[in-house]
């Protein structure tokens, strides 16, 4: 069997002290919790354990525990007998049995229910458990790694999280730095991401970053660590099919028109009042057409309320105390004068 294994990538201090630690305690046939912010790269660590591993001939199986309703985790994991409940027609195998030998990887195991947490502890305790619906005991043997990007310890305090199970889960607790704290692997990073985009579209040449966008990657904080470092560069490189990458776009979800969120019904809190053009259009009355004088009222409040809102349409909508298709509406109506304006 060929190793799957991916070397890491990163040059800073912080991250190589990590994955110095995770050699060492891979070698060791115990349990491992992994903490880490969302983006890490905590699975990708679990299978870096299990690979550097003496069990790495033997099966990884992987299970997301947030993934799954708190009813089916426990079948997910156990298996059932025919019959156990409805819908049960064939015994079925669960995780723990599919990684007989090998090690089973739980994400987010914050996220177990209490009855659920308490059969895993006896498989680590005692390498035994029973399938949903059986009393018949199955041995197996298999190294448990844990992730979550919860504080389990205090989750424990609170009675969320069992004590006795977070002891035997922490033979050794692996906490992957957040890449804000990786000095130079940022860039290190980019690179990396940028050429194997620019293979995946059939660019010839790995494109180079600006000064602009380097700075720009540098100064970010990178909430989304590296997952979101890596749809931040692909975007950039795929938008730009060229040599250079000029631009990065770090809020793709940043409404370009104003307020995304909006309501159908007029805002009646109190706002700034627009001059009365009655005042002005009052000596016409008489004088000209009814609907000339009302045209010429709303345009005019048209025209003030976007020059007090510097032409942003939501806010000068909302000034005058209607929802925005209201006000597309009346803009459509009078869009020729307006604009002439």
């Amino acid at each position: 069997m060929v190793r799957n294994l991916q070397d890491p990538i990163g040059e800073s201090t912080t991250f190589l002290d990590f994955q110095s630690r995770l050699s060492e305690v891979a070698k060791i046939d115990r349990p491992v919790l992994i903490i880490g912010e969302r983006g890490t790269g905590k699975e990708m660590a679990a299978r870096r354990l299990h690979y550097l591993s003496p069990r790495w001939e033997q099966p990884l199986i992987t299970m997301n525990c947030a993934a799954l309703s708190p009813s089916l985790i426990e079948d997910e994991l156990f298996g059932h007998e025919a019959g156990a409940f409805t819908g049960a027609t064939q015994k079925r195998q669960g995780r723990f049995e599919a990684a007989d030998e090998g090690t089973l990887f739980l994400d987010e195991i914050g996220q177990t229910p209490a009855e659920v947490q308490s059969k895993i502890l006896r498989v680590v305790e005692y390498n035994a458990f029973e399938r949903v619906g059986s009393s018949q005991t199955i041995s197996v043997d298999v190294r448990i790694i844990g992730a979550t990007n919860s504080d389990l310890l205090e989750m424990a305090n609170a009675g969320k999280f069992k004590s006795d199970l977070l002891d035997r889960l922490s033979f050794e607790v692996l906490f992957i730095p957040p890449l804000r704290v990786r000095e130079g692997d940022i860039l290190v990073l980019a690179n990396h991401f940028a050429s194997r985009m620019a293979f995946e579209i059939g660019e010839s040449e790995i494109p180079r970053f600006s000064v602009k966008v380097m700075d720009a990657l540098m100064d970010y904080d990178w909430p989304g660590n590296v997952r979101e470092l890596k749809n931040v560069v692909e975007r950039a490189v795929y938008r730009s099919r060229g040599k250079l990458v000029k631009e990065i776009d770090l809020k793709p979800f940043e409404y370009p028109y104003g307020d995304l969120a909006e309501t159908e019904q007029p805002n009646t809190k109190e706002l700034p009042k627009v001059t009365d053009p009655m005042d002005a259009l009052a000596q016409g009355v008489g004088e000209r057409p009814f609907k000339e004088i009302i045209q010429e009222v709303e345009v005019t409040l048209l025209k003030e309320a976007l020059d007090r809102c510097a032409s942003n349409q939501r806010k000068a909508a909302e000034m005058l105390g209607l929802t925005y298709h209201q006000w597309r509406g009346h803009y459509r109506k009078y869009e020729e004068m307006l604009i002439a304006d």
